[in-house]
């Protein structure tokens, strides 16, 4: 039988623009070829939590999405910082990234606090950064994914970036180069397009320690049909990814 992996989508409902929920799907799919048995848990406001956590993804909103959402972020910011801290992998795109910092200053400047997760905070400004992205990671190789975000996000002294870029103009803040951070076992990130489709380094490295951290190791299983599978969408992530680099921003 199947060893289960539980999956949380955080606020489908409210952050989920450009396409993140592709990532969910990505996981889930990924999971299933590898002989595992994933259980997709929507968590929107007022939902109850599941009783088992192994891998949580969230993504991006509009200002209204993050206002909205935000007193129920706050009812399980202990929760979530516990599970952090423990080990549990994260990916939070754009508006959730922003919010499992410090704080969201918006353009207009009303104030957003965040949850502390990740050492960074953010400022609205009124030049958008929008575009593909190219970034760079020792861990991952190239990442490849899609930005658009008017809010700018400043690392803390010591805080890891997700990846660095190579111009001014994009990434976290359009002037430092970084892109993103990593606290953990937690990825924030403006990458949208969707992200784990594209890079399926990142996907795998976030099945692979939820697996370990569950059961101790990860024992892809799976048919040669769903090994062939696996083959044929990296093969189609490895063409996106190609296409991507060469167009312009």
């Amino acid at each position: 039988m199947a060893q289960p992996i539980d999956i949380v989508s955080l606020y489908p409902k409210d952050m989920n623009i450009y396409g993140d929920t592709g990532n969910v799907l990505t996981i889930e799919r990924r999971l299933t070829l590898y002989g595992y048995a994933p259980r997709i848990h929507m968590v929107n406001q007022r939902d109850p939590w599941p009783g088992r956590v192994d891998i949580i993804l969230g993504g991006g909103g509009q200002d209204t999405g993050q206002k909205k959402i935000i007193d129920d972020l706050y009812a399980r910011a202990d929760t979530l910082r516990a599970l952090a801290a423990d080990g549990v992998p994260m990916l939070m795109i754009c508006g959730l990234y922003q919010l499992f910092g410090e704080y969201f200053e918006t353009v207009d400047g009303a104030r957003l606090d965040g949850i502390g997760i990740i050492g960074a905070y953010t400022v609205g400004r009124d030049a958008r950064m929008i575009g593909n992205l190219v970034e760079h990671s020792d861990e991952f190789g190239t990442i490849i994914g899609y930005e658009n975000h008017s809010g700018q996000t400043f690392l803390r002294d010591g805080v890891r970036p997700f990846g660095t870029v190579d111009h001014d103009g994009m990434g976290n803040n359009g002037e430092d180069h970084t892109e993103g951070a990593r606290v953990h076992n937690v990825i924030g990130t403006y990458m949208h397009g969707s992200l784990l489709p594209k890079n399926p380094a990142v996907s795998d490295f976030l099945i692979r320690t939820a697996v370990e951290r569950r059961y101790g190791t990860f024992a892809p299983g799976g048919t040669p049909t769903q090994r062939d599978e696996l083959t044929r969408i990296d093969t189609v992530a490895q063409h996106a990814r190609d296409v991507a680099q060469v167009r312009p921003r």
